[in-house]
């Protein structure tokens, strides 16, 4: 058999036709270019062929249209005589409205006659007293219930843990990051409830521009979130910041109301507090009327040498330093205490008796710097702390009480007699804190130096140890603050951004609003308005939050209130919140207007 001949090529052109749909410019899409038909056929679904170099438009048996093929993509060839027969505004047939709105308040009387945004918010008012008549306009009660869920179990979390039911840190925290969600959950249902009815008034643009920030409640809120919790890292930390330790001569500071303290390289056995001792320190002449030392008291401590247990120490310290105070000084009951393990009103009056204590178990109870057993022992009340672990013979410090920042950040403290019998090795104190008039501070140093340098006697000043630790501490602070103020930074930039994008997709919107009155200023402060909603209520949720978050720890480690620090952190975030929307104003005020209003 052979083959037979193959049909013309006006035969197969039909069947290699690919159907295109004309849109409603009057153009149909083909290999990236556009061809032209008559403006009757937008809507129709037509075929499309080439043949010789040339394109091809064809409905059915009909052939709509040919154009030269396009030699690139992007090219349009529109049609001779396209828009012929196009009714015009003129030739269209009549048209009759049957419903119109009238800006009327209740009582029937006409509202903002000459002010079309008074006018159009008395119609939108209008319009929702009707729906709400008939039970059908949307009311987002799920939002407003869910957020005043969220608020009462945070009030109730903070409530119990007041009446101290459960712990002041995690209840307090856990209630202020309950606020914070239930301030978000309520952004998030007002800016997706309905909007009321404004009739004019100054604060009619300003309103406008609240209300902006429901085009996109879920960008809106998101940028809400990002500078709420930036701001609520950034208060939490900064309460936390030690500012001095408090009157140094208080007996409850973190001083003890010594001016001085002293560290020895021999022990010394004498008792300098004593008429004898001092005759055998040779020291006496300095206690003698108007001598450097005249009224001046000296408390002393066994030490059994050790490392570091403060921040000044960047290791964990494993076999930390142990001193022991006299039955002297713990009868005075200085220094301030957080928790403790007291049982009886003489225990909760002065902790210091803590340290008689006997454990069935044979532990030895021990007190520490809050602060240092935190953050570098890793212990709390109750916990041992174990010396000699490694040998036959290990040594269980049990921590019965916490000191308030004070200046025993680098040692455990046991009992004296608790330290004689498990350190009989390390004789005499070479540990003192000295309380003396603080302008004499320098005069006794030197005195107490001199005389007793064969014991190389150190003396330093109290507070400035104390400001030591603080130094440090404040510098981790300050890292986890700028870690918070680049989170802040990030959330401003990313409100800025939200803000632009809000305008560009709503340029058509904002074009139409100029076309009918409105300036660039009426634009800017629309869009200054939005900015500012976003901004201050992520300031206000997040700072709120955090003061009801830290406030135990606040008050627990006597942080004051750092208004000038923090007042300014918060001025430079405002300031930088809305030089991140000058990007979205300026997009706002010059944008096309032609151009806008042609797609509209």
């Amino acid at each position: 058999p052979h083959l037979g001949k193959l049909p013309e090529e006006r035969g197969l052109a039909p069947y290699l036709r690919e159907d295109r749909t004309v849109a409603r410019d009057g153009y149909v899409s083909w290999e990236g270019s556009r061809y032209g038909v008559h403006w009757k056929w937008v809507g129709a679904t037509v075929q499309v062929g080439q043949r010789s170099g040339t394109v091809e438009i064809w409905a059915g048996d009909q052939r709509l249209a040919i154009h030269p093929r396009a030699q690139s993509s992007g090219q349009r060839f529109p049609l001779p005589g396209q828009w012929k027969g196009l009714p015009t505004g003129g030739e269209s047939p009549g048209k009759r409205a049957v419903a119109v709105q009238v800006a009327t308040d209740p009582s029937g009387a006409i509202v903002g006659e000459g002010d079309l945004g008074a006018q159009a918010g008395r119609v939108f008012a209008n319009l929702r007293a009707a729906l709400d008549a008939t039970g059908a306009a949307p009311r987002h009660t799920r939002g407003w219930m869910a957020a005043g869920a969220l608020a009462v179990a945070g009030a109730v979390l903070v409530g119990v843990a007041a009446a101290g039911l459960i712990g002041a840190t995690e209840g307090f925290f856990g209630g202020g990051m309950l606020l914070l969600c239930a301030s978000l959950v309520l952004a998030w249902a007002w800016l997706n409830a309905a909007p009321e009815g404004q009739d004019g008034g100054s604060w009619s643009l300003p309103r406008v521009g609240f209300r902006n920030a429901s085009y996109r409640p879920g960008r809106s809120v998101l940028s809400i979130a990002l500078i709420a919790s930036a701001a609520f890292i950034i208060v939490a930390v900064d309460a936390f910041r030690r500012e001095g330790g408090g009157d140094p001569l208080d007996r409850g500071s973190g001083t003890g109301g010594y001016t001085l303290l002293a560290d020895t390289l021999l022990p010394i056995v004498h008792d300098p507090s004593t008429p004898q001792g001092r005759e055998d320190l040779f020291i006496s002449d300095l206690f003698a009327a108007g001598e450097p030392l005249d009224g001046v008291a000296l408390d002393r401590f066994r030490v059994r040498p050790g490392e570091d247990a403060s921040c000044l120490n960047l290791y964990q310290a494993k076999d930390p330093r142990v001193i022991a105070p006299t039955a002297a000084f713990i009868a005075e009951g200085r220094f301030a205490f957080g928790a403790t393990a007291a049982e009886t009103p003489e225990e909760e009056a002065n902790p210091w008796l803590l340290l008689d204590r006997e454990f069935e178990d044979g532990a030895v109870p021990a007190i520490a710097d809050a602060t240092s057993l935190a953050y570098a022992l890793h212990l709390s009340i109750g916990d041992d702390f174990v010396l000699h672990r490694e040998s036959g013979n290990p040594v269980h410090l049990r921590i019965v009480a916490a000191l308030s920042d004070s200046v025993f950040q680098r040692e455990l403290l046991i009992g004296e007699r608790q330290f004689e019998r498990l350190f009989p090795g390390h004789d005499g104190y070479r540990f003192f804190l000295i309380d003396a008039p603080p302008e004499r501070a320098a005069s006794v140093s030197a005195a107490l130096e001199d005389r007793l340098a064969d014991y190389g006697v150190d003396a330093v000043s109290a507070r400035a140890r104390l400001d030591a630790f603080h130094q440090v501490e404040n510098t981790y602070l300050a890292t986890f603050q700028t870690l918070g103020g680049l989170g802040l930074i990030l959330g401003t930039v990313g409100l800025g951004a939200v803000l632009l994008r809000n305008v560009l997709e709503r340029r058509r919107e904002l074009a139409l609003m100029r076309a009918v009155g409105y300036n660039a200023r009426h634009l800017s402060l629309m869009v200054l308005a939005e900015n500012a909603l976003l901004l201050f209520a992520g300031l206000a949720a997040g700072t709120g939050c955090a003061i009801v978050a830290i406030a135990p720890a606040w008050l627990e480690r006597g942080g004051g209130v750092p208004l000038l620090s923090l007042g300014a952190l918060l001025v430079a975030v405002v300031a930088t919140g809305f030089a991140a929307s000058l990007a979205a104003t300026v997009a706002a005020v010059r944008a096309p207007l032609l151009g806008a209003l042609r797609t509209e």
